[in-house]
């Protein structure tokens, strides 16, 4: 076997282990990388912009430091940038711009050791739950390339879960992290508000709404690389709550008994589909008899004022991203340069008036104070990620005939109110515990209380320890395509290392 092969099993924690035990080295873990998406994005589309010379340059003066030293890495193509190198958002009206500056993100990634191998897909500015965008075409999922990853981190969900790297960058404006994590099954931990700065361009995007992590294998791998990223930037608007201690220190802790609500109905009344409440039925089981107490309960406050005021905001969002590369760009989009969906919502963002916008905003503020009061009760509140296994592609797409079609089929899949937790700023995650019967992965979701990032993770290691999941692989991924090579050290080749 190749040692591309060989890690491919291994977490991010338990590669850079590897460095610093120096079995391997940084830049044998990159070529590794490299190797890996050569073989495997032909078949899944989920690197679009490469940056292998980029990461060899990053790797040849010598190792990096930091937890995750020489660590692959693969950047969501949303949000954040890198100088110097394509940015294209998903969209044809991007499709020659070239970053000018660097984010914060990114530095604090490279100050953590990982080494950027290229860009992973998303639809246009992120705007539907699948990747499928017109300039780069869809992403396929490792478990049946016919279905979709859902997005928007879509592209960097097939990557990690086919083990081209062992984690990759998301974000997260309405479940884009937590909805690619269920579809894809991996873990998927969405921040609290702030936690992780968007800047220099950006201050709270969208209210606060947005946020960034990653999609990893393992609960460690996401809390070790939150505690690298977190902490607010200069000039920051406002800061997340400050951690009592790092968050890899709450992975293995004790969570207590918690007290988990519960509930199978969507807003509209009616449950998900059978596999989603199957998975939600398990996980409610799991949890009791690890200890927690579980109490059926629906979320309050989900009402039309609600409903219209989301719409509005993110109509408004879209108006606001288009009017942003406007500005940037120095020219407004062409007739074929917007993806018909988006094209729709700019339009009907447009007209919100800034009246109607802080309207918008006063209304979910009510809300997530309704949201934070339901949690007074409770340490989590638990759904299923997805309303519905994950579609077909092709689904969920628009022409310019139909526009709104793939908000209309994108919403049957997503009907689990997840952007609850973008609109209060609270943390939540998607635990990948169940598959269906055709094999396809089912998430399920807890929603946590305002900047309690640890009791969410110890849950999460807690189910992870009683269910693990690292083992449960898709037909397409990297350690099942062999070839006569390196074996590794006896270490290498265990699959993700308990902490």
């Amino acid at each position: 076997m190749t040692l591309g092969t060989d890690v491919a099993g291994l977490d991010a924690t338990a590669q850079a282990e590897l460095v610093r035990r120096r079995e391997v080295s940084a830049a044998e873990l990159v070529e590794a990388g490299i190797e890996r998406i050569e073989r495997l994005n032909p078949q899944l589309n989920a690197v679009v912009v490469p940056l292998f010379e980029h990461a060899r340059d990053a790797v040849r003066t010598g190792v990096p430091g930091g937890p995750f030293a020489g660590v692959p890495y693969l950047l969501k193509d949303l949000v954040a940038e890198i100088e110097g190198t394509p940015f294209h958002e998903g969209s044809r009206f991007l499709r020659d711009n070239v970053s000018t500056y660097t984010s914060e993100l990114v530095t604090r990634l490279r100050r953590a050791g990982l080494v950027v191998l290229g860009r992973t897909g998303t639809p246009e500015f992120g705007m539907a739950p699948t990747c499928e965008s017109t300039l780069y075409g869809p992403t396929r999922n490792p478990w049946d390339p016919a279905h979709s990853t859902s997005g928007s981190s879509g592209g960097s969900a097939a990557a990690v879960a086919s083990g081209m790297v062992p984690m990759a960058h998301g974000n997260d404006l309405g479940g884009s992290l937590r909805f690619p994590a269920a579809a894809c099954g991996l873990f998927g931990l969405k921040p609290t508000r702030a936690r992780v700065p968007l800047g220099p361009e950006y201050g709270d995007a969208v209210n606060g709404w947005a946020v960034e992590h990653a999609l990893t294998v393992s609960v460690r791998d996401s809390a070790a690389l939150l505690d690298a990223t977190a902490g607010p930037m200069i000039g920051d608007p406002y800061p997340a709550p400050p951690l009592a201690r790092p968050l890899l220190a709450e992975v293995g802790a004790d969570p207590g008994r918690l007290r988990i609500a519960y509930s199978r109905r969507t807003p509209g009344g009616a449950p998900g589909h059978p596999d989603c409440v199957a998975a939600l039925d398990d996980a409610v089981a799991l949890c009791a008899s690890l200890g927690h107490e579980l109490v059926e309960a629906d979320l309050p406050g989900l009402d039309g004022t609600v409903g219209a005021a989301i719409g509005t905001v993110f109509n408004a969002a879209t108006a606001w991203i288009v009017g942003y590369w406007v500005r940037r760009l120095g020219r407004r989009p062409g007739p074929d340069e917007l993806d018909p969906l988006t094209r729709a919502y700019w339009e009907r963002g447009e007209q919100v008036s800034a009246a109607d916008h802080l309207l918008a905003v006063t209304d979910l503020q009510a809300f997530a104070r309704t949201v934070a009061r339901f949690l007074t009760g409770f340490d989590a509140w638990l759904t299923p990620t997805m309303s519905e296994p994950p579609a077909l592609l092709g689904e969920i797409t628009s022409t310019p005939e139909e526009p709104l079609r793939a908000a209309r089929r994108g919403a049957s899949t997503v009907a689990y109110p997840l952007v609850v937790a973008n609109i209060t700023g609270n943390p939540a995650m998607s635990v990948p515990l169940h598959r269906n019967a055709a094999g396809l992965p089912i998430g399920v979701h807890f929603l946590g209380r305002f900047g309690d990032e640890a009791t969410l993770l110890r849950l999460a290691a807690q189910l992870e320890e009683a269910r693990p999941w690292a083992h449960h692989r898709p037909p397409i991924h990297a350690t099942d395509i062999r070839s006569a090579g390196r074996r590794p050290t006896a270490r290498a080749r265990c699959s993700v290392p308990s902490a």
